[in-house]
């Protein structure tokens, strides 16, 4: 029996809505090629949302359609694990059935039904990849949810039970998939708007204990872009068995005139088994070129690393002049004049030695 504890999730269900696009007839959100999202898979402005399939246009008409959605349940021996505390983040053996609970907001302006579902999801080099709409795969054909569908007012939330039922013959692995909350509404023009948050799922099926988390940072290297931003980067490469979220913070010390900046926040797209991926971290234009002390701390759920380096970003590229370097013509000139001065010198000099050597003339 797994026992659970309260995952610790925000206290507002509205940060986890995706709003969906306005299109003629019905036109869900299209899938990005990469996702790369925190808790609930909300967009908070570190990527852009995708683009809409189809020819979906907006419609400026009618209330707003929105749906949010926490994590309610970790289990005890994740207690430490960040990630279990915004993800089902589980390992199993084959024939288990685990349970999470889960509560799903209604941040609509007036009522609606929310359907509850669980779909696909990858994850390949490109990071954490959801399929399109109610695509099915192996993971989502054991997850249930109930209820399935809800009426909740304008602000009102719901509790739901997200059930994983692993059948006996699984093999073993790690997959992936998706728990949604969606909710539709139209506009009064047959325009239907749909929207949908999620909490992702990583499940490891498999005999025995968990396998192991791991990776490994590359060395940091210090940088300057044209536009003067300094950076930071660093290469990750996953050397475990499960795939990772990284997340955690970069420092700065001992710059010049003893300066430290404070603790900048630093994410990465997820990353699947054997995969690498270079962190870059943007600092302020202001940093000066350094050198200076850098500490870079990444952690995926409870494993962690570090790696310190010393960096610097480099000055500011100052173009020659435009006008001949004459530097070595000077020179020469120089070298040769002053050998002329000196064979003119030993000249005089041997002609005043001949004129004393010559015998005086007896009368």
């Amino acid at each position: 029996m797994t026992v659970l504890v309260t995952a610790g999730a925000p206290a507002s269900t509205a940060t986890g809505a995706v709003p969906a696009p306005r299109a003629v007839a019905r036109v869900e959100p299209a899938p990005p090629e990469v996702v790369d999202l925190p808790a609930a898979d909300r967009r908070d402005g570190r990527s852009k949302p995708p683009k809409p399939s189809g020819s979906a246009s907006p419609s400026p008409s009618g209330p707003a359609v929105s749906v949010g959605v926490r994590l309610l349940d970790a289990p005890v021996n994740r207690r430490d694990d960040s990630r279990a505390h915004k993800y089902i983040v589980d390992h199993v053996k084959p024939g288990t059935t685990i349970k999470r609970r889960i509560v799903v907001k209604n941040s609509s302006e007036v009522q609606r039904k929310v359907a509850l579902y669980a779909a696909a999801a990858a994850v390949t080099k490109k990071g954490f990849v959801i399929a399109p709409d109610r695509t099915e795969n192996e993971l989502s054909s054991w997850i249930r949810v109930e209820p399935d569908e809800e009426a909740l007012a304008a602000g009102e939330e719901v509790e739901a039970l997200v059930t994983i039922r692993v059948p006996r013959a699984a093999e073993a692995g790690e997959r992936y998939a998706v728990v949604w909350a969606e909710i539709s509404g139209t506009d009064g023009q047959q325009i239907r708007n749909v929207g949908r948050a999620g909490i992702r799922v990583y499940l490891s099926v498999g005999p025995g204990g968990e396998p192991p988390s791991g990776f490994e940072i590359g060395p940091l290297t210090g940088l300057r872009e044209p536009d003067g931003t300094p950076i930071v980067t660093a290469d990750v490469r996953n050397t475990g068995k499960r795939a990772l979220d990284l997340a955690g913070e970069l420092r700065l010390a001992d710059g010049p005139g003893g300066l430290s900046t404070d603790p900048v926040r630093v994410e990465a797209a997820t990353l699947p088994l054997g995969g690498s991926t270079t962190v870059r971290v943007a600092l302020d234009s202001r940093l000066p070129d350094g050198p200076w002390s850098a500490k870079l701390d990444l952690a995926s759920g409870w494993t962690k690393r570090s790696a310190s380096g010393t960096v610097s970003f480099g000055g500011t590229t100052v173009r020659a002049a435009a006008s001949a370097d004459r530097s070595s013509a000077v020179l020469a000139g120089g070298l040769v004049a002053s050998g002329l001065v000196l064979a003119l010198l030993f000249g005089f000099a041997y002609r005043r030695r001949a004129q004393q050597r010559e015998p005086v003339p007896q009368e």
